[in-house]
């Protein structure tokens, strides 16, 4: 069984408490985890500014090498992690394993994260608008129009304070790293792999240890990463954006609640855009911010929503190393029937119909785990609470709303799909302060773009523009 230590700034700690990380079918554990307290990492973060002056010895351009080299390492080779060595299977297994998820999202999710390490150049050369990287090193520089910009950087380290659901999410710290800025993880409590493994790649294609640190523990770890370091992210829930809403410290990250439009000159053919609309629902488990939670059309809603509901409604449990399972398990069962029964409070609303209710049972229970396949749900007006919900799980509501009223109704909106030609709805949409990321045409909401920012642009969170002037 593998053991996973704390890495503090890059020298592993030997732990006196331990957690087992345990199978999420069997119950039998797979790893122990040593875990630290939160005074630890506040004694750590006083030295994060040696963090960044290791990251510091390098240029820009060579970091980004070494991250092409890490990308590589990541996902093809054996690795050196806690005290065994990690094959790629190793890796997926475990990943698997202790997520509920099957093996073939982790291979996917896996690759999703090389692929940003991979092509990092151009998604900080787009990130930053074409600056020259030089610039945020130095603090100032010549843009090239005879005038001086200059970025402050806001934080010798960003924190992070990771999640258990999708390790896709891991893409949005790694470029912290080429920017020389430091990290101070704290890896899910199901879904330390990832860091761990990726920390490993970065050290090995020689990125100074001394610039990461992974803090596994308890909530107060979490805490502390927070309050102790100056620019910092977070996963959670609905209630985790609005505690930290308005605190420039904090990117909080959360529900997506991202949706399909369908356009009045387009709604007749529907039937055009099913595989687009089934994909963005079913990939990756449901799991993700950037599944569609929500499809809005002004007509044809029953027959979109029961047209969904025979695609994904037979989708059933199969086991985590078949090719074919398209569900992952929750890892607590009561997750999966706390679930289960808000959905049913939704259904129970007047205008609200499960299209998918003759496919069979929706809460699958096991003795260490649970499931709950996918389920498409009918509401005649944006009034119905189930428009404003979003699950962790294969679930869509099909909504009814005039087009007029469709962007003053849909509220926070992560991944916008409008599909449509007619140029008053495209630039109303590309108005709409709801929408973050807007796709414009037939885009599945799960396919992103990875040289445009995901969620706020990450330079922005960590360097301040600011005026610098030189005399002559």
């Amino acid at each position: 069984m593998i053991t996973l230590s704390p890495l503090r700034w890059g020298k592993p700690y030997e732990s006196l408490d331990f957690k087992d990380v345990v199978h999420f079918d069997t119950g039998a554990p797979i790893a122990r985890v040593g875990t630290v307290g939160g005074g630890i990492v506040g004694r750590d973060m006083r030295k994060s500014h040696l963090a960044r002056e290791a990251l510091l010895q390098f240029s820009t351009d060579d970091l980004i090498n070494r991250c092409k080299k890490a990308a590589e390492l990541f996902e093809k080779s054996d690795l050196s992690v806690g005290d065994s060595t990690q094959s790629v299977d190793d890796f997926v297994h475990q990943q698997s394993a202790s997520t509920g998820l099957p093996e073939h999202m982790c291979r996917s999710n896996m690759a999703k994260n090389s692929f940003v390490l991979a092509h990092m150049g151009e998604i900080l050369d787009c990130l930053t608008r074409g600056l020259d990287l030089s610039i945020l090193s130095r603090g100032y520089g010549e843009e090239g129009r005879g005038v001086i910009v200059s970025y402050q950087v806001q934080t010798p380290v960003l924190g992070a304070v990771l999640p258990n659901n999708s390790p896709g999410v891991h893409t949005l710290w790694l470029p912290a790293v080429p920017l020389q800025i430091g990290l101070a993880l704290k890896p899910g409590s199901q879904e330390p792999w990832t860091p761990y493994r990726m920390i490993s790649a970065f050290i090995a294609a020689g990125i100074p240890a001394e610039a990461f640190s992974l803090y596994p523990g308890d909530h107060d770890v979490g805490g502390a990463i927070m309050t102790k370091t100056s620019r910092s992210m977070i996963f959670g829930s609905a209630q985790t954006l609005a505690q930290h809403a308005g605190n420039p410290r904090v990117q909080a990250h959360g529900p997506g609640f991202s949706k399909i439009l369908l356009g009045d000159d387009v709604v007749d053919n529907w039937e055009d855009y099913l595989d687009l609309m089934v994909e963005s629902v079913l990939s990756n488990s449901g799991r993700s911010c950037i599944n569609c939670s929500g499809i809005w059309a002004s007509r044809h809603t029953r027959e979109i929503g029961e047209a969904i509901a025979k695609r994904i409604g037979p989708v059933d449990v199969l086991p985590p190393a078949d090719d074919s399972a398209q569900l992952a398990a929750f890892t607590v069962p009561a997750m999966a029937t706390g679930t289960y029964a808000m959905v049913q409070q939704d259904l129970a609303e007047s205008g609200v119909t499960d299209l998918t209710a003759e496919y069979g049972e929706k809460l699958i229970e096991r003795d260490h785990c649970a499931y709950l396949r996918p389920m498409v749900v009918l509401a005649d007006s944006p009034d119905r609470q189930v428009a404003a919900k979003e699950y962790m799980f294969p679930f869509v509501s099909v909504v009814q709303c005039p087009q007029s009223e469709m962007l003053n109704r849909i509220g926070p909106t992560l991944i916008g799909t409008v599909i449509t030609r007619d140029g008053n709805l495209i630039k109303a949409a590309g108005n709409s302060t709801d929408i973050d990321r807007l796709n414009i045409g037939a885009i599945p909401t799960n396919r992103l773009n990875w040289l445009q920012p995901h969620e706020g642009n990450l330079i922005d969170f960590l360097f301040r523009s600011r005026a610098y002037q030189i005399a002559e």
